[in-house]
């Protein structure tokens, strides 16, 4: 017997191109947190509006939810290594531009907004196939310790990245600051170089095109329960929980009565917890169920909230951050690891980048709302409403439940019958109606309905855009399957998607056709 996957996040660090890119990516990370933190601060004292200063989340994650889906495609689709580097040389020049304004003393509300949402659309375009390509150099039973492991950095970053900018904003000011996110991404850039990505594999049928990958992204997330499950319950948490991140400056200048430090600290605090949630994460997860795990995870998270609204002793309140940092990073590794684990290759940078959309999507706009909540009505209210919209998200574990897809769920199988056509039309062509007929025994005809009918997800989530199951009149004991996809390259990239565990449902189908009887398949072009 092989022996089990080790638990250990150390495990996957002991491949020498995952740890370099890890490292690399940490410091990346400690830069991003340093600017988030220098541009809400440089806001706060530049306005002294708690909205404007939840914008700079919204600046930084809102490009998410414009660009990473698109951004995934690429990812999924084109040189993965071009794409990062070209965006971390976009990010580079932006991030030069905001430090130079801010020393010069040019640097207004305005333009530290919009070029610090410069920086947040570069970084939204290369982190899907960064996120992707990351683990590749890891076996895949230690995705989950590799994502596990991504996520303390990322975490640990909001620690110390917070923490340092705070030191350095109140000694030499804000334009330091940015100078050292320069210098940061240059490392990010580095080690693309240096550790490129895995090309894809080669392929004989036709490129998805961006439009086109988009809606197959789209559509598969839709048609798999699993991950759909997933992309619901992280949007949930994360609109609830952005009042927390988003109103940190306010909580610290109002209810603590600290400066530029303690916001780093505060921040520091979150990121100590993550990063101590990280260490043990693993081990919870070999023996909770993830529904479990998440939704402790949220009521103390809730709970967390309900601190900083009404508590203002200062020991209480950087305490309780380090409980919700904790809670924090155990449910979105989670959800990321649920997310990536259940995806095939095919569309695995797609599933990343949908999951960025929706936790950070939901993230920039829950910001903006918190921040606008807190200027109407108080912060202890907005901070109130948000924790108990948190609790009531668990309300959702019975609709959504979470589960990781298992290997043969998104291992590629091999088509069940050999594609015979006498002239094959060119791939714009379409649309494309496929039909399955099959000719069953007496007496099975509802046993195999209700089998046939679990093939309708499968169909419609690699591409189908109708799917429907007919009986023959003329012939009783004749069913037929018919589905209708786009064009003929649609048609060939969907039978290139069924997985193992589509092949052996269609295994269970065929076990119902009469002795000597085999499946017989049609296809049609569309012509008017």
């Amino acid at each position: 017997m092989p022996a089990p996957p080790s638990s250990s996040i150390w495990s996957p660090l002991r491949q020498p191109a995952f740890r370099g890119l890890w490292i690399c990516g940490a410091i990346f990370f400690i830069g991003a947190g340093m600017q988030t933190m220098a541009a809400a601060w440089l806001m706060v004292e530049l306005t002294g509006s708690s909205f404007l200063a939840a914008l700079v989340q919204t600046a930084v994650f809102l490009p998410m939810f414009l660009l990473a889906l698109p951004a995934g495609v690429l990812a999924d689709t084109t040189d993965r290594r071009r794409l990062i580097s070209g965006a971390l040389i976009a990010q580079v020049a932006a991030c030069a531009l905001l430090a130079a304004l801010v020393l010069a003393g040019w640097g207004g509300p305005g333009s530290v907004l919009f070029l610090v949402f410069v920086c947040g659309c570069c970084t939204a375009v290369l982190t899907p196939a960064w996120n992707s390509s990351v683990i590749d150099p890891v076996p895949r039973d230690e995705w989950p310790q590799a994502i596990t492991a991504i996520g303390i950095a990322y975490n640990a970053a909001r620690a110390i990245g917070p923490t340092l900018a705070g030191l350095l904003f109140a000694r030499l000011g804000a334009g330091w600051v940015f100078v050292v996110t320069v210098f940061t991404t240059l490392v990010m850039w580095e080690s693309i170089r240096r550790w490129p990505p895995r090309a894809h594999p080669p392929s004989s049928l036709p490129p998805e095109r961006l439009w086109g990958g988009t809606l197959s992204g789209l559509r598969f997330a839709w048609h798999s329960r699993i991950i759909l499950a997933q992309l619901v319950r992280v949007m949930a948490f994360s609109a609830a929980g952005s009042a927390l991140w988003a109103l940190l400056p306010v909580i610290a200048q109002r209810q603590l009565g600290t400066g530029a430090e303690g916001f780093g600290l505060l921040m520091g605090c979150l990121g100590t917890g993550a990063v101590a949630s990280g260490l043990v994460i693993g081990r919870l997860r070999a023996r909770f169920a993830l529904d479990a795990i998440v939704s402790v995870s949220c009521l103390a998270f809730a709970l967390v909230m309900l601190v900083a609204a009404w508590v203002r002793v200062p020991w209480l309140v950087y305490t309780a951050m380090a409980v919700g940092g904790a809670a924090w990073m155990a449910t979105m590794s989670t959800f990321n690891t649920a997310t990536q684990a259940s995806a095939p290759p095919w569309v695995r940078s797609r599933a990343v980048a949908l999951h960025i959309v929706s936790a950070l999507g939901a993230f920039a706009i829950g910001s903006a709302f918190w921040g606008a909540v807190s200027d109407i009505a108080g912060l202890t209210a907005a901070l109130v409403a948000a924790g108990v919209l948190m609790a009531a998200g668990l309300l959702l574990v019975r609709p959504f439940p979470l589960r990781m897809g298992a290997l043969h769920e998104v291992t590629q199988g091999t088509p069940w019958d050999e594609l015979f056509v006498v002239d094959e039309p060119s791939p714009a062509a379409g649309p494309v109606a496929v039909e399955v007929g099959y000719r069953i025994r007496p007496g099975v005809d509802q046993a195999f309905l209700d089998t046939i009918a679990r093939m309708k997800a499968p169909r419609r989530r690699d591409g189908a855009s109708f799917w429907r199951v007919y009986r023959d009149l003329g012939e009783p004991s004749r069913y037929v399957e018919r589905f209708i996809v786009a064009s003929w390259a649609d048609y060939l990239h969907q039978r290139a998607r069924a997985t193992v565990a589509d092949r052996a449902l269609e295994t269970d189908i065929r076990a119902f056709l009469a002795e000597g009887e085999s499946a017989t398949m049609s296809h049609y072009i569309a012509e008017r």
